[in-house]
C-alpha cells in the first residue's frame, strides 16, 4: 500500500511545496493537488515537480468540462515531462453547480464524456492522429481543421489516469477502462456493499485497479476529538454540493445506512443553519471516514481500508508534526 496525501484548495502554493518536499523525505509516495474554482492545479503541479525528485504528483481532480480532452492530454504530457515521468491525471465530472456556475459549461453526460476523453488522452500520447466521432468530434465536422497528431513525444505512451466517481455507472466506467479510482467519503466496511457490483466489471486482463482512499490522521490518546474537524467538510458536500434530489454525496451516504440523517443535514445546510447541519453528521460516519486516535485504532484502520482493496492511503495530517505523522504512517504500511 502506497501513502498519499492532497493539497487543500486554500493556503500559499509556495508554502505547501515546503510540506510536499518534507513530506516527500518521510516517504510520502503520491502528492494530489485539488481545483474547484481557486487556482488551477497544472500550475501548483509544474511547480511542485521543480521541488521534488521522487513524489509522484496528481490532479485531484481536473473537472473534464473545464478543459477538451486534447488539452488534458498536452497538460498531462507537459506534467510529465518535467516531473521526469511522475504524473498521475486525476479526472472527474465535478458537479452542475461548479461546472454550470462556474465555467458556464452544460453538465451533461458525465460518464460518456469521462470515457471518451480518456480514450483521447491515451491516443494523443501514443501520437495517433487524433479521428474520434462521439460527444467529442475530431475533427470538427464542417470545419477547416484537420486531423492532428501531438508535436512532441510525451516521455510516457500511458500516462496513469485516476477516476473520482462515485455514481454506479461512473464506477463501473471507471472499473472497465481507468488506472485508478478515488471515491470520496469512503467507508471501507461499505465498500463492498455500495461498490461491489460496480467494481466487479474490471477485466481480469487489466492490471488491478489502484484505489485511492483514507481520512484525515492523528495518532494519540487523547485526539478523538479532533474527529470533529471533519463535520463541516462532511456537511457542505452532503448539504450543499447539489440540489435535492441532485447530490451525489447525499446519495452515497444514504447508501451507507444513513438516509434520515442526510435527509437532515441537507435541510438544515441549504435553509442556512450550517452549524446544526455539521452537528449533525453521525459520529460513527466520522469514526469510518477518518484515521484519528490511539496508534493501535490507527493500525486497524489501515488494516480495515488494506482488506477493502485500497491500494493508496490517501491521509490529511492534523496537527503541526505532519513530517512526524508522514513518517509514523509510512512505517505502519511496511
Amino acid at each position: 500500500m502506497r501513502l498519499g496525501t492532497s493539497l487543500m484548495y486554500a493556503g500559499d502554493p509556495r508554502s505547501a511545496a515546503d510540506q510536499v518536499a518534507g513530506w516527500e523525505e518521510a516517504g510520502l509516495d503520491i502528492v494530489w493537488v485539488s481545483e474547484a474554482y481557486g487556482f488551477d492545479a497544472p500550475t501548483i503541479m509544474g511547480y511542485l515537480a521543480a521541488r521534488t525528485s521522487r513524489v509522484e504528483i496528481g490532479s485531484a481532480i481536473l473537472p473534464l468540462y473545464s478543459r477538451t480532452p486534447a488539452l488534458l492530454a498536452q497538460t498531462a504530457a507537459g506534467l510529465d515531462a518535467m516531473s521526469g515521468g511522475r504524473a498521475i491525471l486525476g479526472l472527474g465530472a465535478s458537479g452542475p453547480q461548479v461546472i454550470e456556475g462556474w465555467h458556464g459549461v452544460r453538465y451533461d453526460k458525465p460518464v460518456t464524456r469521462t470515457r471518451e476523453t480518456i480514450e483521447i488522452c491515451r491516443a494523443a500520447w501514443r501520437r495517433e492522429v487524433l479521428i474520434h466521432d462521439g460527444e467529442y468530434q475530431l475533427p470538427l465536422p464542417g470545419g477547416l481543421g484537420k486531423p492532428l497528431k501531438m508535436l512532441t513525444h510525451p516521455v510516457r505512451d500511458r500516462i496513469p489516469i485516476y477516476v473520482a466517481a462515485l455514481g454506479e455507472a461512473n464506477v463501473r466506467m471507471t472499473a472497465e477502462v481507468a488506472d485508478g479510482w478515488m471515491p470520496f467519503m469512503y467507508v471501507p466496511e461499505k465498500a463492498f456493499d455500495v461498490w461491489g457490483s460496480a467494481l466487479s466489471a474490471r477485466s481480469d486482463e487489466l492490471p488491478p485497479l489502484e484505489i485511492v482512499a483514507g481520512g484525515m490522521l492523528a495518532i494519540g490518546d487523547d485526539v478523538t476529538e479532533l474527529r470533529d474537524l471533519g463535520r463541516p467538510l462532511i456537511a457542505l458536500y452532503v448539504g450543499g454540493m447539489g440540489a435535492r434530489g441532485r447530490n451525489f454525496y447525499h446519495d452515497l451516504v444514504s447508501r451507507y445506512g444513513y438516509a434520515a440523517e442526510a435527509d437532515k443535514i441537507q435541510e438544515l445546510y441549504l435553509s442556512g443553519r450550517k452549524a446544526e447541519a455539521a452537528a449533525a453528521v453521525p459520529a460513527e460516519l466520522l469514526e469510518r471516514t477518518s484515521l484519528i486516535g490511539p496508534e493501535s485504532y490507527v493500525r486497524d484502520r489501515i488494516a480495515a481500508f488494506r482488506e477493502s482493496g485500497v491500494t493508496v492511503l490517501n491521509v490529511t495530517p492534523i496537527g503541526d508534526d505532519s513530517v512526524r505523522l508522514i513518517a509514523t504512517v509510512k512505517e505502519m504500511l511496511g
